[in-house]
């Protein structure tokens, strides 16, 4: 007996982030999320890259079900690898991955990083993967409980990603599918907020539809300050109604960010939580209908009167000059002030004295001028990072925040030590 999935997809930028970074696929085969791991460069194009590589697999498997996602996996690190080359600025973006093939009997499952699939079976929520991170590590040796890795400073360290330069190999396992399954794909946007029971008691009610929005919703009422993507594929011996199409999510969709729910066939919701911005359109007021016309001309002269009327005295002449040339110096000062300021809250990562560290201000300099300073310096020696790392470094990573740059500091941290 072949099964059937009826699936629905969401990605939301969130309530903080600026970009979504997620990258989400739903399919009638296929189901996968990405998630451009925070602090590294491009994380939506490595994300997205990911997906569009992935969804290729969006088709009836054959009985090497774990050899064609694993191979599958393998590609979409190739593909971000050549995209890094073609582009250099590029290196340091990195993606998790987590997919779901489906035969219509079983599901093959590949996962790298930190997004997760759990499968809810009768009344019963169980999480399938494994975290390829810092806190998971802790949670292993009994060190810290799920609850405390919520809340841990290095929860957002990933030991494991698609970044095209290690290959490092999925986890890969498959499991039996039954009639009244329903399988759930996110990001740690949602699983990182989240706790079990909470999940599965959103994930036992409704139709995909409802419960994919719920747990993006709940995600964000809970405090999510990541980009939230959840795919919710219910097992059926039903087939699904025709106008169910494969679903295209987050920054692989390549669509607005804040679309409205049901905007495109992506399913994307963009910004669909964060309410209406209040304020003014930055429309110029009309002019009222009830002003006559020529309202605003007063004592018009003729013209030929005006042409050869003298001149009056001209007058204060030096005052004048003297307040155009004061405007335009205090208009330089407020601009110079405004950019200042708003350098002084950027951050990146560089090297400070052969460590790495965190700058802030802009990678850049002006003659004679330095337009950041160190404002951290870590215990991470450049030397006992690879060749590849260390350069990327001196060349300086951007971060989105201070946030972005301590967790790119705290993962070169973790390679050191594992070196």
């Amino acid at each position: 007996m072949s099964l059937y999935l009826h699936y629905s997809a969401i990605s939301d930028v969130g309530r903080v982030r600026r970009e979504n970074q997620d990258s989400g696929y739903a399919g009638p085969w296929l189901l996968t999320v990405c998630d451009g791991v925070g602090g590294a460069v491009r994380g939506d194009l490595a994300s997205s890259t990911a997906v569009q590589a992935l969804r290729k697999l969006d088709q009836r498997p054959d009985e090497d079900i774990l050899g064609q996602v694993a191979g599958a996996v393998h590609r979409a690190d190739d593909r971000i690898a050549e995209i890094v080359e073609e582009d250099p600025g590029l290196n340091g973006t990195s993606t998790t991955a987590t997919v779901a093939l489906f035969d219509g009997a079983r599901f093959g499952v590949g996962h790298i990083g930190d997004s997760r699939a759990y499968l809810y079976r009768r009344g019963e929520l169980r999480q399938l993967t494994h975290d390829h991170t810092f806190v998971q590590s802790l949670i292993d040796e009994g060190r810290i409980t799920e609850d405390q890795a919520r809340t841990h400073p290095h929860r957002n360290l990933i030991l494991k990603a698609l970044d095209g330069i290690r290959h490092e190999e999925p986890d890969l396992f498959e499991f039996p599918a039954e009639p009244g399954d329903r399988v759930f794909l996110c990001s740690d946007g949602a699983c990182g907020t989240l706790t079990l029971e909470r999940m599965a008691d959103i994930l036992g009610t409704g139709t995909p539809d409802f419960a994919a929005v719920e747990l993006v919703r709940a995600s964000l009422d809970a405090g999510s300050t990541d980009n939230v993507t959840c795919i919710v594929a219910d097992v059926s011996e039903e087939p699904p109604d025709d106008d169910l199409v494969p679903l295209l999510v987050g920054a692989a969709a390549d669509l607005p960010r804040r679309a409205p729910i049901g905007g495109g066939v992506s399913g994307a919701v963009g910004g669909l939580f964060r309410g209406h911005r209040s304020g003014d359109t930055g429309e110029i007021a009309p002019v009222p209908d009830d002003v006559p016309a020529g309202a605003f001309v007063t004592d018009p002269i003729d013209a030929e009167t005006a042409r050869y009327a003298p001149l009056a005295p001209d007058r204060y002449t030096w005052l004048r000059r003297f307040l155009v040339v004061a405007t335009l110096v205090g208009i330089a000062w407020v601009v110079l002030a405004a950019g200042w300021s708003w350098s002084q809250q950027q951050f990146y990562v560089g090297e400070s004295d052969g460590r790495v560290a965190i700058y802030r201000g802009l990678n850049a300099d002006l003659p004679g001028l330095s337009l950041s300073h160190p404002y951290e310096v870590s215990d991470v020696d450049l030397s006992l990072l690879s060749e590849l790392d260390a350069e990327t470094v001196r060349e300086g990573i951007e971060a989105g925040s201070l946030d972005e740059a301590q967790a790119t500091v705290d993962n070169y941290a973790a390679r050191q030590e594992a070196s």
